[in-house]
């Protein structure tokens, strides 16, 4: 029988897939935050995370991890834009997911700038989510 503590050695550690995949259902929340941290986690299990629920906190710092994921493609990072923009609109306050997607580019600022007008979003959060995405336009090679 294993131990809460056996889950997130192997959420931290494990490399296969499906694994990975069935530590997604796990019900410990600090399990999601290491499999949101862990390199080899696919995109499928990544998504499945973007719909879990614990607290304010650890969704928050869950949704920050999943954005900053290496191996979240688009359809991982509009799931958690579209976690992010809920909770924005719900008064919530997840700011460094708000942050850590403006940092990809796969994501178009278009859609990130609305994050800004929802309810949660301070004129803080504005002004830092303007500054992240006007540093993107700087980044940003031009295309041939």
């Amino acid at each position: 029988m294993r131990t809460p503590t056996d889950y997130l050695a192997l959420a931290h550690a494990e490399e296969d897939s499906d694994a990975l995949q069935n530590l997604a259902r796990c019900p410990y929340p600090f399990v999601w935050q290491a499999l949101a941290s862990n390199p080899h986690t696919p995109p499928a299990a990544l998504r499945e995370l973007t719909t879990a629920r614990d607290s304010v906190w650890n969704d928050n710092r869950l949704l920050r991890l999943l954005a900053e994921h290496p191996g979240a493609g688009l359809r991982v990072l509009r799931a958690v834009l579209d976690a992010v923009a809920t909770k924005l609109a719900e008064g919530e306050r997840p700011y460094a997911a708000v942050l850590a997607l403006a940092d990809r580019l796969e994501l178009e600022a278009d859609e990130l700038r609305k994050l800004g007008t929802f309810q949660g979003a301070s004129a803080r959060l504005r002004h830092l989510l303007d500054l992240r995405l006007s540093a993107r336009i700087r980044q940003t090679p031009p295309t041939a």
